[in-house]
């Protein structure tokens, strides 16, 4: 797919919470190689919109495409492997980040794939973290440490889409860079792009193309 190419659209989407609208008439294209910002005030629904374009809430107004076709024509288990969700508040499993990590490809829709300690260790060394991170017991890690877990699970999955919420908020100044220069290189690869919300209005604009606010659709 060439750079400016529509990977996901939106049309007229909207979210409605008992008898009030969060947002509605919400379309937006995201294009290879775009970094999307979704900015809105607190509560306005940036979770639950990114919600909605991975299928985990149901769609109440409005249509979604990705390369021209529903989310149904794919199948949700294969639209999701493109289209991925990487919450702020990361689960962590039992074991250790590694087998974290590694559990992600016993699902089926993974399962022609096999997890790559090499790739990792470089994004760990990009990300300042030694490969003795992949030792640290899931469910003893920080909230800096799962949300890196989290980002490279997603990112070992190959999607086209990253829409990633509050990413680096946990995370202290030096590697939320870090994790900036990690995203800012993955986009440069062909046939990807990402949207992204931050309550640090500054790394918005320093990462991103473009914003959408929620606040103009209420």
């Amino acid at each position: 797919m060439e750079p400016n190419q529509c990977l996901l659209s939106v049309e007229n989407l909207g979210r409605q919470l008992a008898e009030r609208w969060l947002w509605r008439g919400v379309s937006l294209e995201l294009n290879a190689g775009d970094c999307l910002g979704l900015v809105a005030p607190s509560g306005a629904g940036k979770t639950l919109l990114m919600r909605n374009l991975v299928m985990l809430d149901p769609i109440q107004q409005g249509k979604i495409r990705f390369e021209g076709k529903p989310p149904a024509a794919w199948g949700l288990p294969a639209y999701r492997c493109r289209v991925m969700y990487v919450p702020q508040r990361a689960t962590a499993f039992e074991g250790t980040v590694e087998d974290n990590l590694k559990r992600a490809f016993a699902l089926g829709i993974h399962s022609q794939r096999r997890f790559d300690p090499a790739v990792i260790h470089t994004w760990l060394e990009q990300l300042g973290r030694s490969p003795e991170f992949l030792h640290l017991q899931g469910a003893r890690l920080s909230g800096g440490e799962a949300q890196i877990l989290a980002l490279l699970r997603a990112l070992q999955l190959h999607p086209q889409v990253l829409l990633l919420d509050e990413p680096t908020a946990s995370l202290d100044a030096a590697t939320t860079a870090q994790v900036e220069a990690l995203l800012h290189h993955w986009l440069q690869q062909s046939n990807r792009a990402c949207m992204l919300t931050s309550h640090d209005a500054e790394q918005v604009r320093r990462v991103t193309h473009w914003q959408l606010n929620l606040g103009d659709f209420i």
